[in-house]
């Protein structure tokens, strides 16, 4: 998992409020890092490996039993783990998965889809041809399949971009709303551009491997450069970088 939800009332919680009060700002620091831990394996961690990663010594291990006690975290069997957590992992494989899968299954309708073969009759020729009954035909198939994707995975598609987290880049509207107002642009022409930027780094090789991360860095990268060039007083020819 590369990102796990964190509300911005967060601290108005009960139980965080009374690990702020008991340990104070080293108190946020362990659980927050604690649950990156458990969000990077996706699955419940050894806790004594755990505790070493983080090195919980004599100090730090009265924070974490008191942890275990509000149940912000949870330990059984040897192993640590964060319920909301595991339940969303959970969540974020079934669509992951469920995405992938549709994906797979329209590429592979589509496919089909060309490989309809046309023979010659040789009957008098029907006053509609053949091949415009069968074109209407792959088109209202085509029609109805596109009414189950949503505009971003048909974008993906029809560019042929095979990146789960292009589809994750995309659908990020409240990253590209916070990143709107850092650039002082809208986010619907942020999310326009994000497009030109993932069909760019697809045409020079560069898409293939690049995860949510390294997408969003590199797109207000290019988004920034991309403004500069078109500014009036700047020259037309210019170049983009390349991302390695």
């Amino acid at each position: 998992m590369k990102y796990f939800l964190h509300d911005t009332n967060a601290f108005q919680d009960e139980k965080i409020t009374q690990l702020f009060m008991e340990f104070g700002y080293e108190g946020l620091g362990l659980f927050y890092t604690t649950l990156e831990k458990l969000a990077l394996q996706e699955k419940p961690v050894i806790t004594s490996v755990l505790k070493k990663q983080l090195f919980v010594g004599k100090k730090l291990e009265k924070c974490w039993k008191f942890m275990e006690t509000i149940e912000i975290i949870s330990s059984n069997n040897g192993e640590t783990f964060n319920k909301q957590l595991l339940n969303f992992s959970e969540t974020f494989q079934i669509k992951k998965e469920t995405n992938k899968k549709r994906i797979s299954e329209w590429r592979k309708n589509q496919e089909n889809a060309k490989n309809v073969t046309c023979y010659e009759s040789v009957r008098n020729e029907p006053k509609v041809k053949e091949s415009k009954v069968k074109e209407s035909k792959v088109k209202e198939r085509e029609r109805k399949e596109e009414e189950n994707h949503s505009p971003f995975e048909l974008f993906l598609l029809e560019n042929q971009i095979e990146n789960n987290d292009a589809l994750e880049f995309l659908s990020s509207e409240m990253w590209f709303e916070s990143k709107a107002m850092q650039l002082k642009s809208q986010t619907d022409i942020l999310i326009e551009k994000a497009k030109d930027f993932l069909v760019d780094i697809r045409h020079r090789d560069q898409i293939e491997g690049k995860q949510l991360p390294d997408l969003r860095s590199h797109f207000v990268s290019w988004f920034k450069l991309k403004r500069e060039a078109e500014k009036p007083d700047k020259p037309v020819n210019y170049r983009l970088p390349t991302y390695d």
